[in-house]
């Protein structure tokens, strides 16, 4: 159970998706912006 709870907060970590979004070829003021809504209402209930 450790290494999927490890493997998710990786996987889930806003910074994460940040690289993989800029990865995708997605700007960096749109992907920022992305980032910071997922981090304030999705990430925040997760509570990894």
């Amino acid at each position: 159970m450790v290494v999927v709870k490890r493997f998710l907060q990786h996987h889930l970590n806003p910074l994460h998706i940040y690289c993989r979004l800029r990865d995708a070829g997605i700007r960096p003021h749109l992907t920022t912006r992305m980032c910071t809504i997922y981090e304030r209402w999705v990430y925040r209930f997760l509570a990894l």
